[in-house]
């Protein structure tokens, strides 16, 4: 099997690490200095797991789909958010790099990134995955797995049959990453969901680790505030995720969630201080864009949501 990653930032290395070490053939999407440092260096994967090395001869390493020499089983989607319309749109115009019955797996944050990819492909081909294990990148070709919560899940949003996508969950397993197939997976989208939304901008616009935002009153109000407004959206657009109400999910975000997270910092933060885009349109934007279809008030999601803009404009 071959396996293409569309995306070679954290997230995308750490998993072509594991799809390597796992014992399937792996080529990557990259781009200028990350490029050159795959194709000089190859593929670090550091951090709490165990630590692999792909050397830089076993990776075939293409800055587009135009120079893309053979046929994937699997693409991974792994870039930002802010890049996803333009990855379907490049995966639609090469799509004869896909086999007849290969799969474009979505690893991203957020909600509602497999609708750009429904313009182009049928749901037959599209899967997402359920990440909530931190990545950084402190080199262009080194991936730091920082924390993790729970294994990946691969799955889909439409009911596909999860057979398809078993190989891929396992070598990214025998690579030393947990993961699994689910049927549930838009349920841990969407807890991942409001985990990031109420987590990341605030944190990103406070400066501090998830751990400090429970140290005040007032960042934990606001906090209540966003994860109340989001259950509201779930409800009302007919989601469901693994807590009855906003109550019940409070109580294991304190206690068992945010805990082994404490000390991470997040992508929204990290995206700032590199003053580039950050995913908020598809975390806090998209809880809005619901809420506005299904007549949901939102005030805290819209302020936190336009604190970040704000703070992008000024880059």
């Amino acid at each position: 099997m071959k396996i293409l990653i569309y995306g070679s930032g954290a997230v995308g290395l750490g998993v072509a690490a594991a799809i390597y070490d796992g014992g399937l053939d792996i080529d990557l999407i990259a781009r200028g200095k990350t490029k050159e440092a795959v194709i000089s260096n190859g593929i670090i994967r550091k951090g709490i797991f165990k630590e692999i090395f792909v050397p830089a001869d076993e990776i075939n390493v293409y800055e587009n789909l135009s120079q893309v020499n053979g046929r994937y089983d699997f693409v991974l989607v792994c870039t930002k958010t802010t890049g996803t319309s333009e990855a379907s749109d490049e995966l639609y115009k090469y799509s004869d790099i896909l086999e007849k019955d290969g799969k474009i797996v979505i690893f991203q944050n957020g909600f509602g990134n497999d609708e750009p990819f429904l313009n182009h492909f049928s749901k037959d081909k599209i899967y997402s995955a359920r990440v909530i294990t931190g990545f950084s990148r402190p080199e262009r070709n080194i991936s730091l797995v920082t924390v993790h919560s729970a294994p990946i899940l691969i799955g889909s949003l439409y009911g596909n049959n999860l057979k398809a996508v078993e190989p891929l969950a396992n070598a990214i397993n025998k690579g030393g990453i947990p993961c699994e197939t689910n049927t549930e997976v838009s349920k841990a989208l969407w807890a991942k969901m409001i985990y990031n939304c109420t987590l990341n901008p605030l944190g990103a616009i406070l400066n501090v680790a998830y751990g400090k935002l429970t140290k005040s009153e007032s960042s934990v109000f606001i906090m209540n505030k966003i994860i109340d407004e989001i259950f509201a959206v779930i409800n009302a657009a007919g989601y469901e995720t693994y807590w009855k109400d906003s109550e019940s999910y409070k109580e294991v975000f304190y206690n068992e969630i945010l805990p082994p997270t404490y000390n991470h910092r997040s992508s929204t933060l990290q995206d700032i201080e590199r003053k580039i885009k950050t995913e908020i349109d598809s975390l806090n934007g998209y809880v809005i864009k619901l809420a506005k279809k299904y007549n949901v008030d939102v005030p805290y999601n819209i302020m936190i949501y336009n604190m970040i803009k704000a703070k992008e404009s000024y880059f």
